[in-house]
């Protein structure tokens, strides 16, 4: 009995651990500060950071490369400027496979590839949208090719271009016509080839929009007054996070496709604003999202609506950079441009370990109480 009660905590420790959602950063080559620095120096900072997974949005092969030695995961996107050519043309994406992937792989652990960043944005130049879907499935379908089949192939979108409302999460649903025409046969193709929807998810974003969300409900404070219950699920939410996050959920499971893990492929918060009346992009409030959010993802409740909703959450972004459009101009680095740490952040996912570490000490008590047990029953039976 005592071994069954004992089996039952571990492999309930074992699957909580398992739930919690690494974090993981951005790095922009592109948009560092001139020079940018080396590729050796970055993966040994972010490595020296405790950060295991990093996104590249503009995949410089130095940089896969640099990464080779260390035990981080890789995170790469193939620009938007590309998708019309790789859709035309299936060779395009065993080119880009050759470049990017080949020379690196397995030894560079890329786990991940987004075709394409937030192609529904209307902010956007040119409409890539329609060639998303058969860009997508050429690279799939190089990849397996080449006999890779452990590297996820999707796409990215935005919160704002994607989700018709974030509150209440229950009444969200994808925008039309795209949630039809681009996003439901993406969901399909993700649940075929048992990969992640990808989506950026900025509170910031949301707080400048709506005069009533309270700064602390935004910022991970606990306060009398930070919360908002769903009159529908009745779900009482106390972070602006986690509300959009299940509302990403909420729309996806409308569609059927409630199953695919979710990655949020950019989340943060501005410590300098592209606009003078950005007073709330400030240090202080950045260190308090960034603490808020590390806490919240580390207590094993990504979202109430589901705790293992969310697998990934990838905050944006290592360095400060000048220079940009609006969106992009602010400062969402944790390091300044010379590279200096700027918040006292622990990324590291030590929950696991933690769990780990109980299941430890319950072993450890369980063969001490066994052990009396036996003794006190030898005993017992010699008197």
């Amino acid at each position: 009995m005592a071994s069954f009660l004992f089996l039952s905590v571990l492999f309930s420790f074992l699957h909580f651990t398992s739930s919690i959602p690494s974090i993981g950063i951005t790095y922009s080559s592109t948009v560092s500060p001139p020079p940018p620095p080396l590729p050796a120096k970055v993966s040994s900072l972010i490595s020296a950071l405790k950060i295991t997974s990093v996104r590249l949005p503009d995949p410089d092969p130095s940089l896969i490369k640099a990464f080779a030695p260390t035990n981080t995961s890789l995170f790469l996107s193939i620009s938007n400027s590309h998708l019309p050519a790789l859709a035309s043309n299936g060779s395009v994406g065993l080119s880009w496979l050759r470049r990017h992937v080949l020379p690196f792989y397995p030894r560079s652990k890329i786990s991940l590839i987004s075709v394409g960043n937030t192609v529904l944005d209307s902010t956007t130049i040119q409409d890539f949208s329609p060639f998303l879907l058969p860009a997508t499935r050429n690279l799939h379908h190089a990849l397996q090719e080449l006999g890779i089949n452990k590297i996820q192939i999707s796409a990215t979108f935005s919160f704002f271009s994607t989700i018709t409302t974030a509150f209440p999460p229950s009444s969200a649903v994808f925008q039309q016509p795209a949630g039809d025409l681009i996003i439901k046969p993406l969901l399909q193709f993700l649940e075929q080839t048992n990969s992640s929807f990808l989506i950026n998810i900025y509170p910031y974003n949301l707080f400048r929009l709506n005069s009533e969300i309270p700064i602390g409900f935004a910022l991970f404070q606990d306060n009398l007054f930070n919360f908002r219950d769903d009159p529908v699920t009745g779900i009482r939410y106390f972070n602006l996070f986690a509300m959009m996050a299940d509302a990403v959920l909420t729309a996806m499971a409308a569609m059927g496709y409630q199953n695919i893990p979710v990655v949020v492929a950019e989340t943060g918060w501005p410590s300098g604003g592209s606009q003078a009346e950005e007073v709330e992009a400030n240090e202080v409030y950045a260190e308090m999202y960034l603490k808020g959010l590390v806490r919240h993802l580390k207590s094993g409740a990504a979202t109430p609506l589901k705790k293992d909703g969310v697998a990934e959450v990838y905050v944006y972004e290592l360095m400060d950079h000048s220079g940009g459009n609006n969106e992009r101009g602010r400062k969402w680095g944790i390091l300044t441009e010379n590279m200096t740490m700027k918040y006292n952040v622990e990324f590291s996912s030590g929950a696991k370990n933690s769990g780990i570490c109980l299941v430890a000490i319950w072993f450890t008590n369980w063969l001490l109480i066994t052990s009396m047990n036996l003794i006190l029953g030898f005993i017992g039976i010699q008197g």
